[in-house]
């Protein structure tokens, strides 16, 4: 059985379903669950039956229910089945290692340049106390313990600062807010590892409507299913808040992918059959009592606190500094031969030279690459990736507001299409509020307008009423054809051979 990599994806979404159920399976019951299109589920189907020995049960409407008493143990076998399991497992955990790897190479990198600047920080303090105590009367020494002290003043406030907000922040968190009617224990983060913190400040936490193809998918083929395999084209804009310009294409997929047809009335409106997608046997509806639309999710920068990416923003900060400053005094001072090159903004600079000086042979080139090139690039790449990404992130978000506006307003205008007043469109949810709200909702209506010309006319309080008679008719069509619908013609009837014996 050779498939591609879809192919694969889409039969493992079979299977899911085929595993959960006990009764017999229709390919429309698969195709509402899966989204998948009729045709490949056909395909994949017949596949799975063969390879898990599955029961077929032609029913008196020619539809076939699919079951799997035996289980779900392949009857593919030998090396070759074995390897490519194997290279699969591995493929899968590379790809975990990997991605843990990256999240803690992005945690290492932040945490571990500033222990390291601290730690040259520390070390030259030290060094600097030890000078200013040693009470050497050389005049050299006193130039030299002038220049340290005078020099490092910088680094000790930084690390004084540093430790000043560490302790503030350590009493904040002994403070037994309760006092102040504030339990504190209730709203603290629990437990998220610190390399999956760095991760999503840098990189977010991934897109909250990945699924949202199968989602929206899904709804639509339970609104059919819910409604005797009839819809309109108003309606499926309500459900996949498309514009109108773009519906009539995106439902002509539709109908390619679940076996749809339009057709047209004797007074010209246009409605869509799925009467593949009502052969069931699952006949539970799933609409959500009506024409409910999917709602896209908003994307968030982070999920961590604003306090916890202030601290990285803190921390990096510091690095970027501290890199800035090694890789400025690598390329103006250079190499450490005499104390009269030892200022005091180039005291740090000269102690870490001669730290590095004792491990490598060339302590500049090494300094210039792991202590300023290195941190400078990761500092900036830090910054800015998130920047980028919350620039993008409002624009996207926007535009899912716009999206989500959009279902609301035309499912009001569907509800009442004679009696429309914007004002009356004020959905108090964040996901459905764009910027320029009362503008966005006129643009709105005005797009609507392009499917079904609307009355316009002043109320007397000077509010603009708008009115659509042709969607009010075309309304009123749908709903009449789908009552003269005889559901029972759908009905899968009584079992006329089984696959395994059992009549």
């Amino acid at each position: 059985m050779k498939q591609n990599k879809i192919d694969e994806r889409a039969y493992k979404k079979v299977i899911d379903v085929l595993k959960t159920q006990k009764q017999g399976i229709t390919v429309a019951d698969i195709t509402a669950k899966t989204a998948l299109p009729l045709e490949t589920v056909k395909e994949l189907v017949v596949i799975a039956s063969d390879e898990y020995s599955g029961r077929m049960q032609v029913t008196e409407s020619g539809e076939i229910l699919y079951s799997f008493p035996r289980g779900f143990k392949s009857k593919y076998r030998g090396v070759g089945v074995t390897l490519k399991k194997v290279f699969q497992a591995v493929k899968k955990g590379a790809k975990t290692v990997g991605i843990w790897l990256f999240k803690t190479w992005i945690m290492l990198m932040l945490v571990g340049y500033f222990l390291l600047f601290m730690a040259i920080a520390l070390i030259a303090l030290v060094a600097s106390t030890a000078i200013s105590v040693s009470g050497s009367s050389d005049n050299r020494s006193s130039s030299r313990r002038n220049n340290g002290v005078g020099g490092f003043y910088a680094v000790s406030y930084i690390l004084d600062l540093i430790i000043r907000i560490w302790f503030y922040s350590e009493i904040s968190k002994s403070i037994d807010r309760s006092v102040y009617g504030y339990d504190y224990r209730a709203v603290k983060p629990k437990g998220r590892p610190l390399h999956h913190a760095v991760f999503s400040f840098v990189f977010g936490d991934g897109d909250p409507n990945a699924d949202w193809e199968a989602r929206e998918r899904k709804a639509v083929i339970s609104y059919i299913q819910a409604n005797k395999g009839i819809i309109s084209l108003p309606e499926f804009m309500i459900l996949t808040g498309t514009a109108p310009q773009d519906a009539e294409q995106k439902i002509t997929r539709y109908c390619v992918e679940f076996g749809g047809m339009p057709e047209a009335t004797d007074d010209g409106t246009v409605l869509y059959r799925f009467e593949a997608l009502l052969l069931r046997a699952d006949t539970q509806d799933r609409s959500f009592a009506g024409l409910s639309a999917p709602i896209k999710r908003l994307h968030v920068f982070s999920k961590n606190t604003n306090k916890m990416n202030t601290w990285f923003a803190i921390i990096n900060g510091i690095n970027l500094v501290f890199g800035s400053y090694f890789l400025f005094f690598a390329n103006t001072l250079g190499p450490i031969i005499s104390n009269t090159q030892v200022r005091g903004s180039s005291y740090l600079y000269a102690i870490a030279y001669i730290l590095f000086s004792g491990i490598f042979n060339n302590p500049l080139m090494v300094m210039t690459f792991i202590l300023g090139i290195v941190p400078v690039s990761f500092a900036f790449l830090f910054y800015l990736i998130p920047a980028l990404r919350y620039y993008n992130l409002g624009k996207t978000n926007e535009q899912i507001k716009l999206e989500n506006l959009r279902k609301t307003l035309y499912q009001q205008v569907w509800e009442h299409p004679q009696l429309v007043h914007l004002e009356d469109v004020n959905p108090a949810a964040e996901e459905y509020r764009p910027k320029d709200f009362k503008g966005k909702t006129e643009l709105l209506i005005k797009e609507l307008g392009t499917y079904s010309i609307p009355e316009v006319k002043l109320a007397e309080d000077g509010t603009t009423i708008y009115s659509f008679p042709d969607l009010e008719r075309e309304k009123l069509v749908i709903y009449k054809i789908r009552a003269s619908v005889d559901a029972s013609q759908f009905k899968l009837g009584s079992t006329i051979f089984d696959s395994h014996g059992k009549n």
